[in-house]
């Protein structure tokens, strides 16, 4: 089978590489080739459009930073939207816009072409080591049809419900997570300028019942936690998918307080410059606000 993906950055780029581990002609494409080359070394066949990767796949994915490149990639010059061929199957893995999604499926299904929305959780670390959890939105049958090939991606994968579903799932997830995230490290702070080391404070929040968590034990020890920001999951990426998360809100009337103080600390730390830094950086605000840094495992001077 051959099948085209677009969009080989940081989570699109392991991703696609389980498609080459499981014997699959690959089609790759990115706006910088650059990051397709391991792929291409691999064995991919790089294609010089997402026009071209519609037009010679049976399944097409696309993996890219949120909908307005999507929308681009689908709509735009040398984009997909005209290219596929009937009885295709087109996946989009990136964190959407429910709406957005529902109106290229609408548009796709005119044209004979299948729709699935999977967005997927684990991050960067999740992504090399196929450690991730799949949502995917869209018909029961069409998800049984690319169930054996997401299932090489993905050690997860979960029908979520119709079109859109997927997309729904993750900016409600993540605005938990990074919600989660400001309330440990208001308390961290807490604890550490009231006389406790950080080390001991992070052992306390993983032995009690706080301790099975992601950020805890994986993503706060290798950022915050060490001072270092380089972007696993860039701090504007998830402004964006926390501004998915709102907006989905008050289309629905639902309040979303505690997510809207979260959403209001990545403003200001975008604000400040730190926007391709590790999303994590936004946690800093709450540090200097406190007067104090939780950091663990630091040489003295650092």
């Amino acid at each position: 089978m051959q099948v085209g993906f677009i969009g080989t950055g940081n989570i699109g780029q392991p991703m696609a590489s389980h498609l080459l581990n499981a014997g699959l002609k690959l089609l790759v494409y990115d706006v910088r080739k650059e990051a397709a080359q391991s792929l291409v070394d691999g064995g991919a066949i790089w294609v010089n459009s997402p026009k071209e990767a519609a037009r010679l796949s049976e399944i097409v994915f696309t993996c890219l930073p949120g909908p307005s490149e999507m929308e681009d990639v689908m709509f735009g010059e040398n984009g997909v939207a005209g290219n596929f061929s009937h009885g295709s199957l087109y996946i989009d893995f990136t964190t959407n816009s429910p709406a957005l999604i529902r109106r290229v499926h609408g548009m796709l299904a005119e044209k004979g072409v299948a729709m699935l929305d999977a967005p997927v959780s684990g991050g960067l670390e999740g992504a090399k080591t196929r450690d991730l959890t799949m949502l995917v939105g869209g018909d029961a049958a069409e998800f049984q049809r690319a169930r054996p090939i997401l299932e090489a991606i993905a050690k997860t994968v979960i029908h979520v419900g119709g079109i859109g579903t997927g997309s729904i799932c993750k900016v409600a997830h993540n605005s938990a997570s990074f919600a989660r995230s400001l309330a440990l490290i208001e308390c961290l702070t807490l604890g550490v300028k009231a006389g406790v080391d950080a080390e001991v404070m992070l052992e306390v929040f993983q032995k009690c019942a706080l301790g099975n968590n992601f950020d805890l034990h994986v993503r706060m020890p290798s950022t915050i936690f060490r001072g270092d920001f380089n972007p696993r999951f860039a701090l504007k990426t998830a402004f964006k998918d926390i501004r998915l998360a709102i907006e989905l809100a008050e289309q629905h009337d639902v309040p979303t307080e505690v997510v809207s103080v979260c959403e209001k600390d990545m403003a200001r730390a975008m604000e400040k410059g730190l926007s391709d830094l590790d999303s994590s950086v936004f946690l800093t605000l709450q540090e200097e606000r406190a007067g104090v840094k939780v950091r663990i495992g630091l040489q003295e001077g650092e």
